[in-house]
Protein backbone atom coordinates (compact mmCIF):
# COMPACT_ATOMS: atom_id res chain seq x y z
CA UNK A 1 0.00 0.00 0.00
CA UNK A 2 1.21 3.44 -0.77
CA UNK A 3 0.83 6.28 2.30
CA UNK A 4 0.93 9.69 1.68
CA UNK A 5 1.61 11.90 4.94
CA UNK A 6 -0.56 15.29 4.81
CA UNK A 7 0.30 18.17 7.75
CA UNK A 8 -2.53 20.83 7.28
CA UNK A 9 -1.05 24.11 8.95
CA UNK A 10 -2.92 27.08 9.33
CA UNK A 11 -1.12 30.69 10.68
CA UNK A 12 -4.66 32.08 12.49
CA UNK A 13 -5.18 30.88 16.05
CA UNK A 14 -6.95 32.18 18.64
CA UNK A 15 -4.63 31.12 21.16
CA UNK A 16 -1.62 30.75 19.21
CA UNK A 17 -1.17 32.92 15.64
CA UNK A 18 1.84 31.75 14.02
CA UNK A 19 1.94 28.60 15.65
CA UNK A 20 3.76 26.55 13.13
CA UNK A 21 6.40 29.07 12.82
CA UNK A 22 7.41 29.15 16.61
CA UNK A 23 11.18 28.22 16.95
CA UNK A 24 11.35 25.03 19.22
CA UNK A 25 14.97 23.53 19.96
CA UNK A 26 16.25 26.38 17.19
CA UNK A 27 13.74 24.89 14.30
CA UNK A 28 10.04 26.25 13.62
CA UNK A 29 7.54 23.62 15.04
CA UNK A 30 6.59 22.89 11.61
CA UNK A 31 9.83 21.81 10.74
CA UNK A 32 10.27 19.17 13.79
CA UNK A 33 6.76 17.95 12.59
CA UNK A 34 7.65 17.24 9.70
CA UNK A 35 10.82 15.64 10.02
CA UNK A 36 9.53 13.56 12.62
CA UNK A 37 6.91 12.07 10.13
CA UNK A 38 9.52 11.68 7.31
CA UNK A 39 11.46 9.41 8.89
CA UNK A 40 8.63 6.65 8.56
CA UNK A 41 6.75 7.77 5.27
CA UNK A 42 8.45 8.42 1.90
CA UNK A 43 5.94 11.23 0.39
CA UNK A 44 5.17 14.00 3.05
CA UNK A 45 3.91 17.33 2.67
CA UNK A 46 1.91 20.71 4.55
CA UNK A 47 -0.87 21.65 3.40
CA UNK A 48 -0.88 25.42 4.35
CA UNK A 49 -3.20 28.83 3.16
CA UNK A 50 -0.24 30.79 4.50
CA UNK A 51 2.41 32.37 2.21
CA UNK A 52 5.07 32.45 4.93
CA UNK A 53 4.68 28.97 6.13
CA UNK A 54 4.85 28.04 2.30
CA UNK A 55 7.99 29.70 2.05
CA UNK A 56 9.36 28.41 5.65
CA UNK A 57 8.68 24.65 4.77
CA UNK A 58 10.46 25.57 1.18
CA UNK A 59 13.47 26.56 2.62
CA UNK A 60 14.16 23.56 4.82
CA UNK A 61 13.33 21.74 1.76
CA UNK A 62 10.13 20.03 2.91
CA UNK A 63 7.03 19.97 0.32
CA UNK A 64 4.74 22.06 0.72
CA UNK A 65 1.33 22.76 -1.01
CA UNK A 66 -0.48 25.65 -1.08
CA UNK A 67 -4.57 25.49 0.19
CA UNK A 68 -8.05 27.76 0.44
CA UNK A 69 -8.07 29.97 3.08
CA UNK A 70 -11.52 29.35 3.25
CA UNK A 71 -11.26 25.12 4.44
CA UNK A 72 -13.47 24.88 7.36
CA UNK A 73 -11.50 22.12 8.91
CA UNK A 74 -8.15 20.28 8.57
CA UNK A 75 -9.57 17.43 7.11
CA UNK A 76 -11.64 19.45 3.80
CA UNK A 77 -7.82 20.95 3.99
CA UNK A 78 -5.68 17.65 3.67
CA UNK A 79 -8.47 16.78 0.45
CA UNK A 80 -7.36 20.06 -1.68
CA UNK A 81 -3.61 19.21 -1.20
CA UNK A 82 -4.48 15.31 -2.00
CA UNK A 83 -5.96 16.27 -5.27
CA UNK A 84 -3.22 18.96 -6.15
CA UNK A 85 -0.65 16.83 -5.57
CA UNK A 86 -1.88 13.45 -7.61
CA UNK A 87 -0.53 10.11 -7.44
CA UNK A 88 -1.63 7.00 -6.95
CA UNK A 89 -2.23 7.28 -2.95
CA UNK A 90 -3.78 4.20 -1.23
CA UNK A 91 -4.05 5.66 2.40
CA UNK A 92 -3.77 9.75 3.46
CA UNK A 93 -2.37 10.14 6.63
CA UNK A 94 -3.48 13.33 8.50
CA UNK A 95 -0.76 14.51 11.42
CA UNK A 96 -1.40 17.52 13.54
CA UNK A 97 1.10 20.43 12.72
CA UNK A 98 1.41 20.83 16.96
CA UNK A 99 2.60 17.70 17.41
CA UNK A 100 6.62 17.98 17.28
CA UNK A 101 7.30 14.73 19.29
CA UNK A 102 4.40 12.53 17.26
CA UNK A 103 6.72 9.23 17.30
CA UNK A 104 6.98 6.62 14.87
CA UNK A 105 5.31 3.56 16.39
CA UNK A 106 2.19 6.18 16.53
CA UNK A 107 2.61 6.33 12.85
CA UNK A 108 3.19 3.29 11.97
CA UNK A 109 0.18 1.96 14.08
CA UNK A 110 -2.22 3.75 12.83
CA UNK A 111 -0.85 3.05 9.06
CA UNK A 112 -0.95 -0.91 10.32
CA UNK A 113 -5.25 -0.75 10.86
CA UNK A 114 -5.27 -0.46 7.08
CA UNK A 115 -4.30 -4.42 6.73
CA UNK A 116 -7.88 -4.95 7.21
CA UNK A 117 -9.72 -4.55 4.52
CA UNK A 118 -12.73 -3.30 6.43
CA UNK A 119 -10.82 -0.22 7.88
CA UNK A 120 -11.94 2.78 6.36
CA UNK A 121 -10.46 5.36 8.88
CA UNK A 122 -8.59 4.74 11.32
CA UNK A 123 -7.14 6.55 14.77
CA UNK A 124 -5.11 5.85 17.82
CA UNK A 125 -6.09 5.28 21.62
CA UNK A 126 -4.06 5.01 24.54
CA UNK A 127 -5.23 3.52 27.85
CA UNK A 128 -5.88 5.83 31.04
CA UNK A 129 -4.04 4.17 34.05
CA UNK A 130 -6.18 3.92 37.17
CA UNK A 131 -3.16 6.32 38.80
CA UNK A 132 -4.17 9.39 35.96
CA UNK A 133 -7.80 9.42 38.55
CA UNK A 134 -11.16 10.07 37.94
CA UNK A 135 -9.47 13.98 37.05
CA UNK A 136 -8.32 13.05 34.04
CA UNK A 137 -11.07 10.69 32.91
CA UNK A 138 -13.41 13.98 33.41
CA UNK A 139 -11.55 16.59 31.42
CA UNK A 140 -13.47 17.03 28.32
CA UNK A 141 -10.77 17.99 26.77
CA UNK A 142 -9.49 14.56 26.37
CA UNK A 143 -12.16 12.81 24.10
CA UNK A 144 -12.93 9.04 25.00
CA UNK A 145 -13.58 6.10 22.96
CA UNK A 146 -15.59 2.61 23.11
CA UNK A 147 -14.68 0.18 20.37
CA UNK A 148 -16.38 -3.22 19.89
CA UNK A 149 -15.11 -6.89 19.69
CA UNK A 150 -13.24 -5.82 16.58
CA UNK A 151 -11.35 -2.48 17.74
CA UNK A 152 -13.58 -0.03 15.88
CA UNK A 153 -15.31 2.58 17.58
CA UNK A 154 -18.84 2.90 18.63
CA UNK A 155 -18.71 6.28 19.83
CA UNK A 156 -16.51 8.94 20.88
CA UNK A 157 -17.01 11.40 23.62
CA UNK A 158 -16.22 14.34 25.82
CA UNK A 159 -18.37 12.85 28.98
CA UNK A 160 -16.81 9.73 30.02
CA UNK A 161 -18.16 6.90 28.54
CA UNK A 162 -19.21 3.86 29.15
CA UNK A 163 -20.68 5.06 32.59
CA UNK A 164 -19.97 2.78 35.65
CA UNK A 165 -23.70 2.03 37.54
CA UNK A 166 -23.24 1.39 41.15
CA UNK A 167 -19.53 2.39 41.90
CA UNK A 168 -18.83 6.18 43.25
CA UNK A 169 -17.14 7.80 40.63
CA UNK A 170 -14.00 7.68 42.51
CA UNK A 171 -13.58 4.29 41.77
CA UNK A 172 -14.11 4.16 37.93
CA UNK A 173 -10.74 4.22 36.87
CA UNK A 174 -10.32 0.92 38.44
CA UNK A 175 -13.20 -1.12 37.08
CA UNK A 176 -13.08 -0.28 33.16
CA UNK A 177 -10.22 0.18 30.45
CA UNK A 178 -10.97 3.81 29.85
CA UNK A 179 -9.35 4.67 26.46
CA UNK A 180 -8.05 8.30 25.34
CA UNK A 181 -8.77 9.28 21.70
CA UNK A 182 -5.61 10.43 20.26
CA UNK A 183 -6.17 12.51 17.63
CA UNK A 184 -3.63 11.15 14.60
CA UNK A 185 -6.18 9.86 11.78
CA UNK A 186 -5.33 7.89 8.14
CA UNK A 187 -8.05 7.51 5.65
CA UNK A 188 -8.88 5.34 2.49
CA UNK A 189 -7.98 7.84 -0.37
CA UNK A 190 -11.52 7.65 -1.79
CA UNK A 191 -13.58 7.59 1.97
CA UNK A 192 -11.40 10.87 2.46
CA UNK A 193 -13.07 12.47 -0.61
CA UNK A 194 -16.50 11.53 0.91
CA UNK A 195 -17.01 12.53 4.13
CA UNK A 196 -15.47 15.94 3.23
CA UNK A 197 -18.86 16.41 0.97
CA UNK A 198 -20.43 15.43 4.19
CA UNK A 199 -22.50 18.11 6.16
CA UNK A 200 -21.99 18.14 9.85
CA UNK A 201 -23.92 15.93 11.72
CA UNK A 202 -26.08 16.57 15.09
CA UNK A 203 -24.09 14.52 17.02
CA UNK A 204 -20.50 15.92 15.88
CA UNK A 205 -22.48 19.67 16.68
CA UNK A 206 -23.36 18.31 19.81
CA UNK A 207 -19.86 17.44 20.98
CA UNK A 208 -17.85 18.94 18.66
CA UNK A 209 -16.18 16.04 17.31
CA UNK A 210 -15.56 15.76 13.60
CA UNK A 211 -14.84 12.41 13.94
CA UNK A 212 -18.77 12.24 15.25
CA UNK A 213 -19.99 12.99 11.28
CA UNK A 214 -18.06 10.14 9.77
CA UNK A 215 -19.66 7.18 12.55
CA UNK A 216 -22.86 8.81 12.36
CA UNK A 217 -22.81 8.65 8.24
CA UNK A 218 -21.90 5.04 8.53
CA UNK A 219 -18.27 5.02 8.21
CA UNK A 220 -15.68 1.93 9.89
CA UNK A 221 -13.19 3.89 12.42
CA UNK A 222 -10.15 1.05 13.43
CA UNK A 223 -8.67 2.42 16.79
CA UNK A 224 -5.41 1.01 17.05
CA UNK A 225 -3.51 1.53 20.66
CA UNK A 226 -0.85 3.27 21.69
CA UNK A 227 1.04 3.66 24.73
CA UNK A 228 2.87 6.90 23.93
CA UNK A 229 1.19 10.26 25.14
CA UNK A 230 1.12 12.88 22.87
CA UNK A 231 2.54 16.63 23.39
CA UNK A 232 0.22 18.79 21.60
CA UNK A 233 0.87 22.59 21.14
CA UNK A 234 -1.78 25.18 21.82
CA UNK A 235 0.02 28.20 23.54
CA UNK A 236 2.92 29.84 24.27
CA UNK A 237 2.64 28.25 27.80
CA UNK A 238 3.03 24.03 26.18
CA UNK A 239 5.73 25.67 23.64
CA UNK A 240 7.73 26.77 26.99
CA UNK A 241 7.03 23.27 28.62
CA UNK A 242 7.89 22.13 25.06
CA UNK A 243 11.20 23.36 24.96
CA UNK A 244 12.22 22.08 28.66
CA UNK A 245 10.83 18.66 27.62
CA UNK A 246 13.27 18.68 24.84
CA UNK A 247 16.34 19.60 26.94
CA UNK A 248 15.78 16.06 28.44
CA UNK A 249 15.62 14.40 25.20
CA UNK A 250 18.31 15.83 23.43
Amino acid sequence: MRFIGVIPARYASSRFPGKPLAILGGKPMIQRVYEQVAQVLDDVYVATDDQRIFDTVTAFGGQVVMTSPDHKSGTDRIQEAVTTIGGDFDVVVNIQGDEPFIQRSQIETVCRCFEDPQTQIATLGKPFTVEMGIEALENPNSPKVVLDNQGYAMYFSRSIIPFIRGKEKVEWPGRYPFLKHIGLYAYRTEVLAEITRLPQSSLEIAESLEQLRWLQNGYKIKVGTTDVETIGIDTPADLARAEEFLKTIA
